[in-house]
Formats: structure tokens, sequence, C-alpha cells
């Protein structure tokens, strides 16, 4: 078990930031709004895909906010996804930041009368800026680390 330590009133405050901007990232997903989603990154950030964890090559990689828009756009396709953050760890350096954050992401499609559920367990690895007094994501890398597909019986 680690080890409690005192943070100051600064550091907390940057930590809870940082976890509300990884919290709204998911809350912009299930609402399918890209726009807010895109305002979450810097102008020159680093976005990549693993969608198989173990690859050494990314499914996706873009290196502008704008770029961002077809990725996120992609989530319209489902029609319903919910996606339940859970443990994060994040190291600040000043303006800067790394973390981790784990993700179990559900996604709904029908089709042909029949719902099913595409269920995804992914790991995020970012790099944090401060921008302006505000922390955005420099650089994300969301890495797949195993899927299930299955119906949904109603």
């Amino acid at each position: 078990m680690g080890t409690h330590v005192s943070i100051s009133g600064p550091e907390a405050a940057d930590r809870l930031e940082i976890r509300e901007l990884v919290d709204a990232y998911a809350h912009c997903a299930d609402r399918r709004d890209a726009k807010g989603q895109m305002s979450l990154f810097t102008k020159d950030t680093h976005f990549v895909v693993f969608m198989d964890a173990r690859s050494e090559k990314p499914s996706v990689e873009l290196n502008r906010r704008e770029d961002l828009a077809p990725v996120f756009d992609e989530l319209n396709k489902y029609e319903a996804t919910t996606h339940f953050m859970g443990q994060s760890t994040v190291v600040l350096d000043g303006d800067r930041a790394t973390g981790e954050t784990y993700c179990i992401a559900h996604h709904v499609s029908a089709s042909e009368g029949k719902r099913t559920l595409f269920i995804a367990s992914l790991r995020y690895y970012d790099v944090f800026a401060k921008v302006e007094g505000k922390w955005l994501f420099a650089e994300r890398k969301l890495m797949v680390d195993w899927t299930d597909t299955r119906p949904i019986n109603v």
C-alpha cells in the first residue's frame, strides 16, 4: 500500500482540474459533443489510437486539434455510449503533467432490429499542458486492451 503524503493547495487544484479534464472527455464522448471534446486538446495535440495495445503500430495518429473531428464523430454510429472512467495516476511537473487512466467503454448499436453491446477495456496515457491557466491534453494515447461484443436481449 502507498504512503499518504500531504500536498499543497495549488497541487490539489491542479490534480482536480486534470481529473475534471479526463471526465469531461468521457462526458463529451457520451453526449456526442465533438466540438467540446476537441476543445480539451492543445492546438498541436498528438492523439494516437492503438486498437490492439500489443501492437507497435498505431491504428490512428493525428497531430492537430482540427484533425480530431472525424475520430470523435465516429461515435455517432452508436445508439448510446457510456464511458466509466476508473483509477488514474498523475505526475505533476510545473505546467506539464503525465498520467494514466483506465476506462471501460460501452457502445450500443442497432441493426436489422437487433441491438449489440460492444465493450472495450481502455487505458489512456496522457501528457497534459497548462495553457493560459487551463489544463489540456497535449498528447493522448488510447490503448485498447480487450473487447467483447454481445447481443442485448430486450
